[in-house]
């Protein structure tokens, strides 16, 4: 299976985040358990809040898929979701994440 990048631009709503935020990373640990969030975790000193999730799956569409349960995304707190793919190749990680290069 592939490695996607799956990129969060969030709303505006930060007090929605924060409420739902328990449940969000609930749901992360669960995708985590069944090997799909390789992590996880929110963006930092960007222009917009956002985060960024590597996801193993099958394709672009399958990884995008493993979000839309996402309590974030039922409570309409994510206003963006791009995924692309993404091949490790180089560093102390690349080979932790089984890909073919």
């Amino acid at each position: 299976m592939a490695v996607f990048a799956v990129f969060y631009t969030y709303t505006d709503n930060s007090a929605g985040r924060d409420e739902t935020r328990p449940a969000h990373r609930a749901y992360l640990t669960e995708l985590a358990e069944k090997g799909v969030n390789l992590v996880s975790g929110p963006l930092a000193g960007g222009p917009q809040d956002g985060a960024l999730l590597l996801l193993r799956a099958a394709s672009a569409e399958e990884a995008r898929a493993h979000t839309e349960q996402d309590p974030f995304r039922l409570e309409g707190l994510v206003a963006e979701v791009r995924v692309e793919e993404w091949k490790p190749v180089n560093g102390p990680l690349a080979g932790a994440f089984d890909v073919a290069n």
